[in-house]
């Protein structure tokens, strides 16, 4: 008689055991019976187990009511899952799945036994994302048969498998459970076993340092949060997504990523460990970095920390008119922004002929919002009258604000604010659009540094809702107020941070795409499994390999040095192979190359 491994497609994995009934326990069980597998699930509370029952009612009643099930699929459903508290409940599984707490001790304990219950012929697969499915394998009498099935939280809506396995798994239980993974509805991705594997690699990582980034008082948790969805497209922000996921489960995850690794951007934030010894460990509890309305919700309250309405006090200066330097897609696009909010805007070039371009490359824009519905042909003219093209910097004359969208270098800057600060009448705010140049340089170039202050907007500008204030210790008070007062007019999501490299969204997110580079190096896994992982895993809009060509990888290489050299950690080093790309000229979508080849337009 063939075992279960010899069999073809359809998997032969009809009866699966779940063992441990939480939260991903139990949506594990729901994906399996919802693809018609018998399930068996395990717990050694008797009470969790029938609150697992309780949830599978629960979701699928209303799923019933969505019309995504009938009465009879759900009956079904339902009868093809059974609980127990014994685990000898699994023996005659093809399959089984711990998900258990993320303790060796536990885990280790549950395989021995199993070896003791299940036939030989049977998988057992580990649902880590932070212990070694190596280790757990050797403890067991079937090594060979030992792998890695990471789901992903909520196991029914995210499509992501990671199917882990170890330098002693057969090659014939990976593919039974790739098989499986697939008949679920599910993205199978094939990884080796490091803590943390692909997608939960790249964003703890990512996770530790927003920890590290408000532990250090440099944002508040709602500007770290609000700038990574605004600017990065992301569904939660970081600190959000650690209350959800488990401040004590972030910090088990990084011990482990930290004992293999020793990069010391994996060694958990102190503040995850206070929280978490004081019990703190998210939306679980009622109360992590954000506090909940009662354990378990995800309605945030406010509390001691959670800003005051109307910010600081301070009174803003009046802004009427603004000035917005340079002729690039940025200097466009912040240009439009204003005019569109209602401000007279004069769009100054280093010549006439480039200013004019720039208001044309404006014209084009309104034409296709035009088109779109979005905008009136009336709305647009008006809007496109607004702006006053110049082809030098002498007609900031009497601007209340003038913005700084120039190319990135500090010494050009430089001379661009001394010009501002020659042409500029007393008490207009300068602001500058750098990305990852000290503001205060721009500052000291100036006779009247408390005047100025960065405006970090994002592209496309008249799309992207945040903008990042960044004050130097010279701003004033009163600056700061205009700009974010500004903000709200043209409709921005402000969100204020200090005067460092990369501010928020680039010192948070240039490092997950270094790190991506570097799995790629190393030949962990490949671009489109990294991509497909970090999208269908991470919730991200694109994977870390589209996004690098689209920014250009000269622009991400150019970022990464310059957080390396502000923050002196070889963690933030550039990946060699960045380095060997931009040296060899692909550079991304706009050379036809990149880390991935484009058609030429």
């Amino acid at each position: 008689m063939a075992t279960p491994l010899s069999h073809p497609s359809p998997s032969p994995l009809r009866t699966v055991a779940v063992v441990g009934l939480g939260t991903m326990g139990t949506g594990i069980a729901e994906v399996l019976a919802r693809a018609g597998r018998e399930v068996i699930g395990v717990d050694i509370s008797a009470a969790q187990a029938a609150r697992c029952v309780s949830a599978l009612e629960a979701s699928t009643a209303r799923a019933v009511a969505r019309g995504r099930l009938s009465e009879e699929e759900r009956a079904g459903l339902l009868a093809r899952v059974r609980t127990s508290t014994d685990l000898s409940a699994v023996a005659d599984a093809d399959l089984v799945i711990e998900v258990a707490p993320e303790s060796y001790e536990i885990k280790q304990q549950i395989f021995r036994e199993l070896d003791a219950v299940v036939r030989p012929e049977t998988i057992l697969a580990t649902g880590t994302n932070a212990l070694s499915v190596t280790r757990l394998a050797a403890g067991s009498a079937r090594p060979e048969r030992v792998l890695g099935l990471h789901f992903f939280n909520p196991a029914p809506a995210m499509k992501l498998v990671e199917v882990v396995s170890s330098v002693l798994t057969a090659p014939q239980a990976v593919a039974a459970v790739t098989d499986l993974a697939v008949e679920l509805g599910k993205e199978p991705v094939a990884v080796g076993d490091r803590p943390g594997f692909v997608a939960d690699g790249l964003l703890f990582g990512y996770l530790n340092q927003a920890a590290a980034m408000y532990e250090a008082r440099y944002a508040s948790r709602e500007d770290i949060d609000a700038a990574m969805r605004l600017g990065c497209g992301l569904p939660m922000g970081p600190l959000a997504l650690l209350d959800l996921i488990g401040v004590d489960t972030a910090r088990t995850v990084l011990d482990a990523m930290y004992a293999e690794s020793r990069d010391r951007l994996h060694a958990p934030a102190p503040i995850l460990k206070q929280l978490s010894e004081a019990g703190l460990t998210g939306r679980k509890a009622g109360r992590g970095f954000y506090t909940y309305a009662a354990p378990g919700s995800s309605e945030v309250v406010p509390d001691a920390l959670t800003p005051a309405a109307g910010g600081t006090g301070a009174q803003g200066r009046t802004v009427r008119s603004v000035g917005v330097a340079g002729s690039g897609t940025m200097a466009s696009g912040i240009a439009e922004v204003f005019a569109k909010a209602g401000y007279d805007v004069i769009l100054a070039a280093r010549t006439e002929e480039k200013a004019e371009a720039a208001k044309s490359r404006i014209g084009k824009s309104l034409s296709r919002s035009v088109a779109k519905g979005r905008l009136t042909e009336e709305a647009a003219a008006g809007i496109l009258d607004r702006i006053a093209p110049a082809g030098s910097y002498e007609a900031f004359a009497d601007v209340d604000l003038a913005v700084e969208a120039i190319a990135e270098d500090l010494d050009v800057k430089r001379q661009l604010f001394q010009a501002l600060d020659k042409v500029c009448k007393p008490g207009a705010v300068l602001a500058t659009t750098t990305s990852s140049l000290p503001v205060v340089a721009c500052a000291r170039a100036t006779s009247r540094p408390q005047d100025v202050i960065g405006m970090h907007f994002f592209n496309p500008a008249p799309a992207m809702k945040l903008v990042e204030v960044v004050r130097t210790v010279l701003t004033g008070e009163d600056v700061h107020a205009t700009v974010r007062e500004v903000c709200a007019r043209i409709g921005k999501h402000p969100v204020d941070c200090g005067d460092r490299a990369g501010f928020i969204v680039n010192a948070l997110l240039f490092p997950y795409l270094n790190n991506a580079v570097k799995m790629v190096e190393e030949h962990y896994a490949t671009l489109d499994d990294i991509d497909a992982a970090m999208k269908l895993g991470g919730g991200y809009p694109m994977g870390p390999f589209e996004l690098l060509d689209v920014v250009g990888l000269d622009v991400s290489l150019a970022i990464e040095k310059v957080l390396h050299r502000e923050f002196r950690d070889p963690g933030l080093a550039p990946a060699p192979l960045l380095e060997h790309l931009v040296a060899a000229g692909c550079l991304g979508r706009k050379t036809g190359r990149g880390f991935r080849e484009y058609a030429r337009r």
